[in-house]
């Protein structure tokens, strides 16, 4: 599983280093065109190696890629380390909490579908579910901030917390909620968890309905199943049935199907944190793309990928440990 890694991650970057480059124009001009003689933006080309032979450029960047050099982007001239280190707590707080809001809703209306199929119940579950996974984050987003931030004034509509919330933060970990609560400022961490309640809840919606219908099949699969007769035949309750023998193992499948919904979270993320204003890996990467600021999107792309290919290994390891019938 791990040598699958390599040829997996090859791929995508050959991917993104083709596509940035077929596109018409090149970076430097979208970046410094018209404020910048012809003369100097050949210059700041000649520098970044952009008037090179494309299989140079290409062996360049791979080898770059090997050793985690990932380069300084044209547009704000800030390496791509420092800006994970800036903006990824932004791009993790969001994405965990749309993933606990997700298995912490998802889960339970799984349950309910599956022990009540064919129901009133299970239908409207079914079709929130489909809803759910259908609909684009930056529509439910936008509906999300008109009912529950203009209509309603209940929740903010944008940013990840207030203004003097973030001025006077002190740095630690570069993640605002967990620096807010090591200093103990309370009050500034409900701040973000106001701020993080809907697009958490908008980019959860994306892969709640895969929970939902995932538990949904396996709880009634498993309620079919020999043991669970056995079960009720020894008189064991019914909700005891479900709970301990139908849920426990509908658990695995959801296990293994959580290392695939990180790539659709940070997929997700993109247009969450777009919609939200949110100042996360995302919204730099928009940035760079309007910009085709080259350094930039291989960077963040590349760490994207990783970060799924490391994460569905991880996974695949846990599964392997909770059910002794799986091998690889």
């Amino acid at each position: 599983r791990i040598e699958l890694m390599v040829p997996m991650v090859w791929v995508l970057l050959t991917a993104v280093f083709l596509m940035m480059r077929v596109a018409p124009g090149d970076p430097v001009s979208a970046t410094l065109g018209g404020r910048l003689s012809e003369a100097e933006l050949d210059e700041r080309r000649e520098a970044l190696g952009l008037d090179r032979p494309l299989i140079l450029q290409y062996v360049e960047y791979l080898w770059d890629a090997v050793r985690f050099k990932f380069g300084t982007t044209i547009t704000d001239n800030q390496t791509i380390g420092s800006i994970l280190v800036e903006n990824g707590g932004a791009t993790l707080t969001l994405t965990l909490a749309a993933l606990l809001i997700a298995l912490l809703i998802g889960l339970p209306l799984g349950l309910i579908a599956g022990r009540f199929r064919e129901t009133v119940p299970d239908a409207v579950i079914r079709v929130f579910a489909i809803l759910g996974y259908a609909a684009p984050p930056f529509f439910i987003g936008l509906l999300a901030q008109l009912y529950f931030s203009q209509k309603l004034g209940l929740l903010p509509a944008s940013k990840m917390a207030s203004p003097v919330v973030q001025a006077t933060a002190e740095t630690h970990t570069h993640i605002l909620i967990l620096d807010l609560a090591i200093e103990n400022d309370w009050e500034g961490v409900w701040d973000v968890v106001k701020h993080l309640i809907l697009p958490a809840m908008t980019l959860g919606l994306l892969v709640m309905g895969v929970f939902i219908r995932l538990v949904r099949v396996n709880v009634g699969q498993a309620l079919g199943g020999d043991y669970v007769e056995a079960a009720r035949a020894r008189g064991v309750p019914e909700r005891r049935v479900v709970a301990r023998h139908a849920f426990r193992n509908a658990l695995v499948p959801v296990v293994t199907v959580m290392g695939l919904q990180t790539a659709l979270l940070l997929g997700g993320a993109v247009l969450t944190e777009q919609t939200f204003s949110w100042p996360g890996l995302g919204t730099r990467l928009l940035q760079y793309l309007n910009n085709r600021d080259y350094i930039g999107v291989q960077g963040l792309i590349t760490f994207f990928a990783l970060t799924v290919v490391v994460i569905s290994l991880i996974i695949d390891i846990i599964n392997a440990l909770i059910d002794p019938r799986v091998r690889y």
